[in-house]
């Protein structure tokens, strides 16, 4: 399928895998997606190297809102991946919670339709959590791709996730859209 001048948001979360979102960048480009990078305040602070997602994806990485007054600097999305998607993002996403500028990204454009994909990144503990399990119920009721269990990302041991960020399946979340 040819998505010339299509556009993939990619929210970025601050887990693990964040540090190589520059392959799930890379996979899009080869599928001809030009890419915009939104990021949670964790995934800048810990995990990114701004610079130089900015100068592969060739767009600014957005993190908050535009000033008021600010002309819209960022394409209209056709297509969205959460990746790593945390425990965290995806409670308040599912709640309907829009209290950072990635959050109410999603959350807007869960209401438009759009296709959407979460790749989560938590451990056992956490999806083992009655809060996670009826979030991950209600995203996919909404419309949204989560791509957890029966054969996408399995959530991984508590305390292990760092042995598990060079096997993050990217691949999977651009599938999903593609």
């Amino acid at each position: 399928m040819n998505h010339r001048g299509r556009v993939l948001y990619v929210v970025v979360c601050g887990a693990g895998p964040a540090s190589e979102v520059g392959q799930l960048v890379e996979l899009a480009q080869q599928r001809e997606w030009t890419v915009q990078l939104i990021a949670t305040h964790a995934a800048v602070s810990h995990f990114l190297n701004v610079p130089a997602l900015e100068q592969q994806s060739g767009r600014p990485v957005r993190t908050t809102y535009r000033p008021a007054g600010d002309p819209a600097r960022v394409p209209d999305a056709d297509a969205v991946i959460v990746a790593p998607a945390t425990y965290n993002t995806i409670n308040k996403w599912a709640s309907g919670a829009a209290d950072t500028y990635p959050l109410s990204v999603v959350a807007e454009l869960t209401g438009l339709g759009l296709p959407i994909a979460v790749l989560p990144f938590v451990n056992q503990a956490l999806a083992a959590n009655r809060a996670f399990s009826r979030s991950v119920e209600e995203l996919r009721a909404a419309g949204v791709t989560v791509l957890l269990g029966h054969g996408a990302f399995e959530p991984h041991p508590p305390r292990s996730g760092g042995t598990k960020v060079s096997t993050f399946p990217w691949e999977l979340a651009v599938d999903a859209v593609s």
